[in-house]
């Protein structure tokens, strides 16, 4: 007899190894386990974007400091694809799964392909429409708006190729398996090293295209990968098989109730960053507009650290939500936030300590050095409170239960920007603005932190609400 809150199976079929490791085996080793592969992974993914800077910024101040209002709208993308709709696709995907429903997970696969693809063409349209209008509004002119424009272009031109490895990528994750989407993607990040340079500064048989060719580094990188993924989806290695089905509506609906709502939170934290980023240039001009772009940009890693655990718990709690094992769901939320918050820690104090180490790699100006160090200094040490609340934002994504990741997100925007761009305005000292940045940012943490631990995170009344629905009915 089932246990109270369980989901009944839809057949006896034995469970796959990799689904009784997510519901049976202890939590702390079974995280590290999935974890590692994927941290690699995201790591490698973000890296490219860094590499493209790192070599981009040989080309100038205006290049790097045109770049810098670019990177957060490509993150965005990378974000909401990955870490919104993809984790709306991983959740879906592993609580079919959980649930015992394996054709209907097999029917999701496609319909996860058809709404990234659908969404990569739209964001396309719409950055090529309106990236004049964006870029000058984040402060941009002259030289560094043109160099905006053209890696934009490029960049966006073929932004569905991203949407689309990460659909892939994010079914293979919803049934636990992080190893193949970590060895695509880190092989792909170790083509483009020296694809990217070949293209930018020209080499061989290769044009110096500069700014350009960075772009298209990008999107071949985004090209071979969906191939890759794609083909492994269709082969039937994977057990969330890609399959000819018709596209019905309780499909697309168990996916973008929780990646629609998810979208929400990368559109907040790359606001934060990007609207922050214009106060910077309006404030302190180009130079300052550099340093704060790339010191910030540490951010972007942590996204992918954090995203590296939080991946696995999209997978881990929505199989155990999908198999009513609702206290375990919490116990993985809860352990996985805490080891995201050592690695964002550590990596936060050891930014502060060396800011220049990093810095240096990518340029030597004054100002955007003297801006860069101090924003690290101030805001370095806090950032496992970020990597904190991020994690467990996916842990909510897997639940379902998303109120307050959104809310927190919402609280550390209107911090930042609000009470900052005010402090910024009245004081003109980029010191306090980067305070209330600090404050912004313990804030986002504590208040996930909080909703899970105390319990308001769920209870199993709410959770009855996302129990699986067969995808046909």
């Amino acid at each position: 007899m089932p246990s109270p809150g369980s989901i009944p199976v839809e057949s006896a079929a034995p469970m796959h190894p990799r689904l009784r490791t997510m519901l049976q085996a202890p939590i702390a080793p079974t995280l590290l386990k999935l974890g590692w592969p994927n941290v690699l992974m995201m790591l490698a993914q973000a890296s490219t974007g860094l590499i493209e800077t790192w070599f981009l910024a040989k080309l100038g101040t205006d290049v790097l400091a045109g770049v810098a209002v670019v990177v957060p709208i490509l993150m965005l993308m990378q974000n909401m694809s990955q870490g919104a709709m993809g984790g709306g696709i991983s959740s879906a995907i592993a609580r079919t799964l959980g649930a015992g429903k394996h054709a209907d997970a097999n029917t999701l696969v496609l319909h996860a392909v058809v709404i990234n693809a659908a969404l990569g063409v739209f964001f396309s349209l719409v950055l090529l429409s309106l990236g004049p209008m964006i870029y000058r509004a984040l402060g941009v002119e002259g030289a560094a708006l043109t160099a905006a424009l053209t890696y934009s272009n490029v960049v966006f031109g073929g932004v569905v190729l991203l949407w689309l490895m990460n659909a892939f990528a994010s079914v293979i994750r919803g049934t636990g398996n992080m190893a193949v989407p970590g060895a695509v993607i880190c092989g792909g990040a170790l083509v483009l090293i020296p694809l990217s340079p070949c293209l930018i500064f020209g080499w061989g048989p290769f044009p110096a295209l500069g700014v350009i060719g960075g772009g298209l580094a990008l999107i071949t990188y985004y090209g071979i990968g969906t191939l890759i993924l794609g083909w492994y989806c269709w082969s039937g290695r994977n057990p969330a098989r890609l399959v000819r089905s018709r596209i019905r509506w309780a499909s697309m609906r168990s996916i973008l109730q929780v990646g629609a709502l998810a979208a929400i939170n990368p559109i907040l934290t790359n606001a934060s960053i990007a609207l922050t980023t214009a106060l910077v240039g309006r404030y302190a001009g180009t130079a300052a507009l550099a340093g704060y772009g790339t010191a910030v940009r540490l951010e972007y890693l942590l996204m992918p650290i954090a995203f590296g655990l939080g991946a696995p718990m999209v997978a881990m709690v929505g199989s155990n939500i999908g198999a009513g094992q609702f206290d375990r769901a919490r116990r993985i939320a809860l352990v996985g936030g805490g080891m995201a918050f050592v690695i964002g820690e550590t990596l936060g104090i050891a930014a502060a300590l060396w800011p220049y180490a990093w810095l240096r790699l990518f340029g030597a100006d004054a100002s955007m050095l003297d801006t860069g160090a101090t924003y690290l200094h101030i805001v370095g040490p806090f950032y496992g409170f970020f990597a904190m609340g991020f994690a467990m934002y996916f842990a909510s994504q897997g639940a379902g239960r998303l109120k307050w990741p959104l809310l927190a997100g919402l609280v550390r925007l209107v911090v930042a920007v609000g009470l900052g761009g005010a402090v910024l305005a009245l004081s003109n000292s980029l010191v306090a603005f980067f305070a209330i940045a600090a404050v912004a940012t313990c804030l986002y943490g504590l208040i996930v932190f909080w909703a899970i631990a105390s319990g308001t995170w769920f209870t199993r009344e709410h959770l009855a609400d996302h129990a699986v629905v067969s995808p046909a009915a």
